[in-house]
Parts: structure tokens; C-alpha cells; sequence
């Protein structure tokens, strides 16, 4: 898996307009273009000095491929970070971090978008709302993202397995999980798990629960 970083206003602006947000973002863009064209610039090279680790060691901890060969990832002005839930390989990460902080999170949102496709493609049958499996995507990006060897050399700065987020009606589950992660022995297991689980919570979304 590649990912290649890159601006793209009109999928920003799909994202707003879903949102109800009625601020235009045209002019926004016009006066941040060099910045953005720099951020992406500097994202790419500080993602590109670990992608090829990073894409081996998800594959080797899910279980699965990577869906498609190359993923992108538009640098935001306004949106702190989006995954994407299953439909495309697309994220979207905004400009304002550190170049090298801003790999940790880069990961996290193409964990979640990971998930989603696994789900999608192999457990289409679990009955779950996409609610019920952006909790499982997100609690699966906070564990691959800090519970393994690998992780702490990816980010030594960032490690640790988050209580304090913008979830808090997913720490239950989350706690959960965690010993499930650990102990599991597949990723299968984890994911099969986590389903019987998040269908004690029915209403779960990122919205709240």
C-alpha cells in the first residue's frame, strides 16, 4: 500500500455540505494554497520514511491485504481528520500538525477506513449499524496504534491506549477490547468478538450512544 497526499477542495466541500456547514470554503482555500501545498509536501516525505513498515505490519496484524494499492490523503483546512467508511481509499488530515506527530494520526484514520473494508467484505452478514462499526474501527485504530512493539517505534512520542478523546460513550467497550486485543489469537477473533460486544450498545454512533 502507498499513500500519496493530496489537495482536493471539491471532496472538502462534499464533506461540509453534507454537514449542513453553509461556510464557504473557496476563499479559504485561495488564501491558504501555499501553506497547503507546502504541508503536503512535508507530510508526504515525513509519511514516506515509514509507509512501506506501516502497510506490512497492518496486513500482518488484521490478517488481511490492504484493499487497494494506493490511498490518498487530502490535507484539510478545516477538518481535523476524517476516515473514510468502507467506499474509497480516501482520508483526510488537516494541515495544523507537526509533520512527524501528524504520521500517528494519518495511521489511525487508514486503521479505522481499513477496518470498515474488512467488515464490509467479510462480516456483511453481522447485523451491525455503521454506528455499532465506526466504535469497533476506532477501538481497533487506538489498539494497532499503541498496543504492539511496532507501534512504539512508529510514534515513541504518541504511545498509549487513549481514555481521553471524543468518545467518551465508547470507553466501555474500548476497556473491553483491550484485553481481547491482547490475549487474542487472530484478528478474526478480535473482530468476532468486538461484534458480539458493540450489540450490547445499539444506539452507538459518533455522535453518542
Amino acid at each position: 500500500m502507498k499513500l500519496r497526499f493530496i489537495i482536493d477542495k471539491s471532496y472538502e466541500k462534499r464533506l461540509f455540505k453534507k454537514r449542513r456547514d453553509k461556510n464557504d470554503l473557496d476563499e479559504l482555500y485561495k488564501r491558504s494554497s501555499a501553506v497547503l501545498i507546502k504541508t503536503k509536501r512535508l507530510y508526504q516525505e515525513a509519511w514516506n520514511k515509514l509507509n512501506d513498515e506501516f502497510s506490512d505490519y497492518v496486513e500482518k496484524v488484521t490478517g488481511r491485504d490492504w484493499f487497494y494499492k494506493t490511498y490518498q490523503c487530502a490535507v484539510s483546512v478545516r477538518v481535523p481528520g476524517e476516515a473514510n467508511w468502507g467506499n474509497a481509499p480516501k482520508i483526510m488530515r488537516w494541515w495544523r500538525e507537526n509533520p512527524y506527530w501528524a504520521r500517528a494520526n494519518t495511521a489511525y484514520e487508514l486503521i479505522i477506513s481499513h477496518y470498515f473494508e474488512i467488515h464490509k467484505r467479510h462480516y456483511g452478514n453481522s447485523r451491525l449499524t455503521d454506528g455499532q462499526i465506526w466504535a469497533l474501527a476506532e477501538i481497533a485504530a487506538l489498539a494497532l496504534t499503541s498496543l504492539t512493539p511496532e507501534a512504539e517505534k512508529f510514534w515513541p512520542w504518541d504511545i498509549g491506549y487513549h481514555t481521553c478523546h471524543n468518545y467518551p460513550h465508547i470507553l466501555d467497550l474500548q476497556k473491553k477490547l483491550k484485553t481481547i486485543f491482547l490475549k487474542r489469537k487472530s484478528f478474526d477473533e478480535y473482530i468476532k468478538r468486538g461484534i458480539a460486544l458493540v450489540k450490547k450498545y445499539p444506539k452507538m454512533s459518533p455522535n453518542g450512544a
